[in-house]
């Protein structure tokens, strides 16, 4: 029996009572527990999930189940927790499929709209008769390349009814949202076109690039029907920024205290992203699990 939950009734349940549940990117270990024990600590429910860079990085998508399932006994964690794929491609979301996971998204944004929407109808077959959610994408989202950032295209009601039609169980959809660090220009979340889309369908809807749009945007996004909100760059500038103190104070330099010690050195960081997990948590508004 899985550890994991798939997710459905508890994004459902965000949509209907309006606040929404965080998804927060894991890149190694120390992400991994940090993420965790800030759950643990609120008692509220989590996805965790792993991009394909990151999947590579630690090994392959079944190593990173394995970690989250070892951490989650070690660290007795008892919250529903939610183990996803994060902007699969179509083999990507087979293998996670095939590996476990307890939900997965595939990303067809990139292909033509009848591919996209026929692939994802294959993935949902495959997922749904294993107990598996799926989340697709719509619009695409925004994001740098080469020193150029683009917004992004919006998701069109049309398109977003279509997938929904399709039996997915959350949806991404482009409202101006971006992948990364945003630009001093960025016009901000397209409230209107959410508004459409969110009385359109009833199924949960994502925000990607969570990391990075002010505060009251993300709330009044979550008012307005998201359930789910991405987060991984704002963790990287934490560890980042504490990784740095740490070392700028000389404290890695310290033989007598061992600084150097990869446990110390990473230390800072890893309570960086836990109490960033912990307050962006707050002001989703993501109710605790009752005892």
């Amino acid at each position: 029996m899985s550890v994991f939950v798939n997710g459905n009734a508890i994004f459902d349940a965000a949509r209907k009572g309006h606040y929404a549940v965080g998804a927060f990117n894991t890149n190694n270990l120390e992400w991994t527990r940090a993420i965790l024990e800030a759950a643990k600590e609120t008692k509220t429910p989590l996805l965790i999930q792993v991009s394909m860079g990151a999947a590579k990085y630690m090994g392959d998508y079944a190593s990173v189940k394995h970690l989250v399932e070892d951490e989650m006994r070690v660290m007795n964690i008892t919250v529903p927790v939610i183990m996803h794929l994060d902007h699969g491609n179509y083999e990507a979301a087979k293998a996670c499929i095939k590996a476990g996971y307890s939900s997965v998204m595939f990303d067809g944004h990139d292909l033509p709209f009848e591919e996209n929407l026929t692939k994802t109808k294959e993935i949902v077959k495959l997922a749904h008769e294993r107990g598996i959610s799926v989340e697709a994408e719509v619009g695409s989202i925004g994001g740098t390349e080469d020193g150029i950032t683009g917004e992004g295209e919006l998701a069109s009601v049309s398109d977003a009814k279509a997938f929904a039609d399709a039996g997915v169980d959350y949806l991404a959809c482009g409202i101006g949202n971006i992948h990364g660090v945003y630009p001093e220009n960025w016009k901000g979340l397209h409230f209107d076109r959410l508004k459409e889309i969110a009385a359109a369908i009833d199924t949960p809807l994502v925000l990607h690039g969570g990391s990075g749009i002010p505060k009251e945007q993300v709330q009044k996004a979550v008012k307005l029907g998201i359930s789910k909100v991405n987060i991984n760059t704002e963790n990287q500038l934490a560890f980042a920024k504490a990784t740095r103190a740490y070392i700028e104070a000389g404290k890695d330099e310290d033989k007598l205290a061992k600084g150097y010690d990869p446990r110390k050195l990473l230390a800072p960081g890893t309570q960086a992203i836990a109490d960033t997990v912990k307050e962006i948590i707050g002001w989703l508004g993501t109710p605790s699990i009752k005892d």
